[in-house]
């Protein structure tokens, strides 16, 4: 059922937040890769950090197409940059330290952490193109579909390697690649099945 009583101005500012939030997460896939031991985890960040160029890319587009300029500050944008570079600057941290291995988990938290948010964005952008209608509504859609199930991988795959760096350094037997990786979970139930299964491996 359309909704004809969608918010434009907040449905302006998440779209805001998105661009943001792609363009901050092409900075933190450019440090997490500077942190990164895992010659795998080195492999899939570097296909992250590539489909978030696009991403970018992509939200720049929908602006576009809705007359919106790309460059408009935001209460809620500010915020997005603000966390995205405190996520830059502790990986940054991480990295003076003497622990290599503890800068990677840093780095797959940060990860994790701002692919929470874009994940989100890209639901709620699903919400508002099935909740709107005509040229809006395709644009969204289209863009929806194109990058929503990489922010599935994205966020479900980081965080099992999070998990099994972290289950590594208490010395316990880790599963690396992580079952999300090795089983390509794109769902938060397949994400829960993979994280069940590896048990099974470690």
């Amino acid at each position: 059922m359309k909704n004809n009583t969608l918010n434009t101005s907040q449905v302006t500012e998440l779209l805001y937040q998105a661009l943001e939030t792609e363009k901050g997460g092409v900075q933190i896939y450019t440090t997490a890769l500077r942190c990164a031991v895992n010659e795998d985890l080195k492999e899939e960040w570097s296909k992250y950090l590539e489909q978030t160029k696009v991403h970018v890319q992509v939200v720049s587009d929908v602006l576009k197409g809705m007359n919106l300029d790309t460059e408009v500050e935001t209460p809620g944008r500010k915020i997005v940059r603000h966390i995205g570079d405190s996520l830059v600057q502790a990986m940054e941290m991480a990295l003076r330290g003497p622990d290599l291995a503890a800068a990677q988990i840093v780095a797959a938290e940060c990860v994790t952490l701002a692919e929470t948010k874009d994940h989100l964005n890209w639901g709620l952008i699903g919400e508002i193109a099935k909740n709107s209608g005509g040229d809006e509504a395709a644009v969204l859609k289209q863009a929806h579909d194109k990058v929503e199930p990489e922010e599935d991988e994205h966020l479900y795959h980081t965080g099992g390697w999070t998990r099994e760096l972290w289950i590594e350094a208490l010395g316990m037997p880790a599963v690396l690649p992580p079952p999300e990786e090795e089983q390509d979970v794109e769902t938060a139930i397949e994400a829960a099945q993979a994280k069940k299964s590896r048990a099974k491996k470690a």
